[in-house]
């Protein structure tokens, strides 16, 4: 583990949470893509970034704890009602951030929150969020964002009681100026991407406050930009994940 001042400004924490029983993609999490298992990639990018002064593991999968215990980690064992596939991930997280105050830190500066299934991280965007929010204090949190013009709300549709298809938004909601086919005349769409949300203490211990749907991001979110990042609950999501994986690591 990367040795850090211990300094209240410097207790910045990490926290993956993934599960066993996958039912979309069994076994995604310890899926191997590239030289490693999908968790280890957050692990190796909270490490990397040298501005974390522990991580912590939050999983109730053997395979998980099997292919991440070389990076020496902190584990944390769920309740088994946040091990169903009903349980939500703020539920996690903020179960995670309430035993970890109690247990190691009475001060946290940052919590950065990964997922075992979202590898397209690295420790540059980790510590680009960092900076931002020790920057900036009027901020909740900063979290990554990839640009997917293609699925602007506009294109989304949904099918009525007759089986046809309507706008899943109104357009009369959205007050855009322009609406039509070319994909990128209402401006760029950003879609946070689940590879890292890294927020202030407010926003675990506030957490019904914070912004749908994603509540532990609070309020004011700053963006970090990736590039076509995404957390893998398919498998015909592997090609892309393998991509990002050879391209950016």
């Amino acid at each position: 583990m990367v040795k850090i001042k211990d300094t209240y400004q410097n207790n910045n924490i990490a926290i993956l949470i993934g599960r066993k029983g996958s039912k979309g993609f069994p076994g995604k999490n310890t899926r191997k893509i590239g030289p490693k298992k999908l968790c280890e990639y957050p692990v190796i990018a909270a490490l990397k970034s040298k501005s974390i002064k522990k991580i912590f593991v939050a999983t109730d999968c053997p395979k998980i704890k099997e292919a991440t215990k070389k990076y020496n980690p902190t584990y944390i064992d769920r309740p088994k009602k946040l091990n169903s596939d009903k349980a939500l991930g703020e539920d996690v997280y903020q179960y995670c951030y309430d035993h970890i105050k109690k247990n190691y830190f009475k001060k946290i500066n940052l919590v950065v929150l990964l997922m075992a299934n979202a590898p397209m991280i690295t420790h540059k965007m980790i510590k680009e969020g960092i900076n931002k929010l020790n920057k900036n204090k009027t901020v909740d949190s900063a979290v990554s964002v990839s640009k997917y013009n293609m699925w602007s709300p506009i294109r989304a549709r949904k099918i009525n009681n007759k089986g046809l298809l309507d706008p899943f938004i109104p357009f009369e909601k959205m007050k855009l100026k322009t609406i039509n086919c070319d994909r990128d005349s209402q401006g760029d769409v950003y879609y946070a991407d689940m590879s890292v949300s890294i927020v202030r203490p407010r926003c675990l211990e506030n957490i019904s406050e914070g912004l749908l749907p994603q509540k532990w991001m609070g309020k004011k979110i700053l963006p970090i930009i990736s590039k076509y990042g995404l957390d893998l609950d398919y498998d015909w999501q592997l090609p892309q994940v393998e991509y990002w994986i050879k391209k950016n690591l």
